[in-house]
This record gives structure tokens, sequence and C-alpha cells, in this order.
């Protein structure tokens, strides 16, 4: 489960907030391909390499998944993990066509059981524990799946509120705070990262790093898309749900035209907290 709001884990296609159709596949291929270059130091500083075992904890439509697959090469394993049959059948036919045959698939809730593996050398999860109405037992079932060593890997929000513009702009904080509302009205919690490590040392792991990450970016920059993409698709989620009025995204859209057109803004993106923890024992 990938996005800066995919869904809440739940049951079923209806319960990603953004959906699993085909934009929505495209945005989070977008939304990874700005997050790649942290995404690929990360997985080599936490040991993941050529021959390791992989869990992709809330895999989406794969593309973390391609890139583990690369990394591990046909001595090492991933196993992805993922309740959208709609996600993993784009993230089979992906690994498909670029002959990738050390993925194994997993259609799974992870609320809904334990995890299918074990002995795991590593655990990658990015905005899964956000949308879980369990964190704890998400902590739980991955540090089950690592063998004593390996390795969880988390990115997750610390402080969505970050997400602001420079110089300020109320009609994008009006919206941050209505899509944090609507997340927690939905069983999540964006802050995630504020009680994560607390609970992966309960669930018998030793946190080892910890490091925050925000991009500062004007305009012109390609990751200014990630969160401008993502008010588009989110203003039309929040007039679904009834939480606001057509007037009050036109307010939203209009002032985001106006930011992009000064190339003196800033975008500074909602924070996420990098976390690697291993397991004891």
């Amino acid at each position: 489960m990938t996005g800066m709001e995919a869904g809440v884990a739940g049951s079923g296609e209806r319960d990603y907030v953004l959906g699993t159709h085909r934009e929505e596949i495209e945005r989070l291929g977008l939304q990874h391909r700005v997050w790649r270059p942290q995404v690929l130091e990360c997985w080599r500083r936490a040991g993941i390499t050529v021959g390791s075992r992989v869990l992709d904890v809330g895999a989406g439509p794969g593309y973390a998944t391609l890139d583990l697959a690369e990394v591990v090469g046909p001595t090492g394993e991933v196993h992805a993990v993922e309740r959208s049959g709609n996600f993993l059948e784009h993230a089979r036919r992906a690994c498909e066509a670029r002959g990738l045959a050390n993925v194994r698939f997993h259609e799974q809730d992870l609320m809904a059981g334990p995890l299918e593996v074990a002995h795991m050398d590593a655990a990658w999860c990015r905005w899964v524990a956000s949308f879980v109405s369990d964190p704890a037992k998400l902590a739980g079932a991955v540090a089950r799946a690592l063998k004593p060593g390996g390795a969880a890997i988390f990115h997750e929000y610390l402080d969505y509120r970050t997400w602001r513009l420079a110089p300020p702009c109320p009609p994008l904080e009006a919206f941050v705070s209505e899509v944090m509302a609507s997340w927690r009205a939905s069983g999540g919690e964006p802050d995630i990262a504020l009680s994560l490590p607390a609970l992966l040392e309960d669930a018998g792991l030793t946190v080892t790093h910890l490091e925050p990450k925000v991009f500062v970016v004007p305009p012109t920059d390609f990751i200014w898309k990630w969160p401008s993409e993502f008010v588009e698709i989110n203003l039309q989620r929040l007039l679904e749900l009834g939480r606001v009025d057509e007037a009050w995204t036109q307010r939203v859209r209009q002032a985001l035209r106006t930011a992009e057109a000064d190339p003196r803004t800033l975008m500074i993106t909602p924070m996420v907290l990098e976390i690697v923890a291993r397991r004891r024992g």
C-alpha cells in the first residue's frame, strides 16, 4: 500500500481511499520515481543486496517490488504482500515484462492473519502503518517474518503538517487539515511515525537508524508534481465524501495554480521518518 493516502486496510478494493484504478497506479508510479533515490540508498545501508530474501509489505502495484527484485538478483527472493488484486495483477505483469522470476506474490490483508513467510533478511514497508487499523499488529507481523538480525525498514509520515508553501498558502493548509481529518475518520493515523519506533521495540526489534526526510522544492522541480497531483485527486475524493463543497475545492485549486505560476514559491513536503530496526535474538 503506497501513496500519500493510499487507503485504510480493510477488505476489498473499495477500502483504498484513492482507488486502485489506472490513474492511481500512474500517480503511485510518479511517487515512486520521486522517492526512488532515497529508497535505494536506504536499502543499501540496511544491507539489502544480491541474494537477500526480502518482504515487500503492502506492495501496491509493485514499483518497489521490481526494484527489490533487480537488487537481490536471481539468487535472491522477494515476497510481495498486497490485498488488492488489481495492484497485484499490475505487479505480476510488470515482473513478466522484465523477465523477473524471483518474486512471489501473496494476496493478503495484513490485518486478517499472520504473514505467510519467515526467516527473511529484510522487510520493506512504506506508508502502510499510517493506514492499518492496528499498527502494533503490523509491527509484530513484520518482526515475526524476519530472521534474527533481519532488518525492518519503514518510511512513514512523522509530521504531515509540514506540508506547506512558502510564502504561506492558507487554502493549501486548510486542505492538509481536511486530508488529515478524513484519514483519521477512516481509522488511520497520518503521524504514525511518532508512535512506530516504540511499537517496533515492543515487537522485539531494536531501532538502529532514524532519519527525517523532507523536500523543499520550487514549481520547476520534478518533485513538485508528487504533492500537486495528490491535491487534484484528493480534492475530488473529499468532495465525494461530502466533507467539502465545490467552491472550497476551487479555492484550493486556484491557490495552488497561483503558487505554481510564481517561480519564487517553495513547496515543503510532509515529513517522513526513515526507520531501520533489527530483530533481536
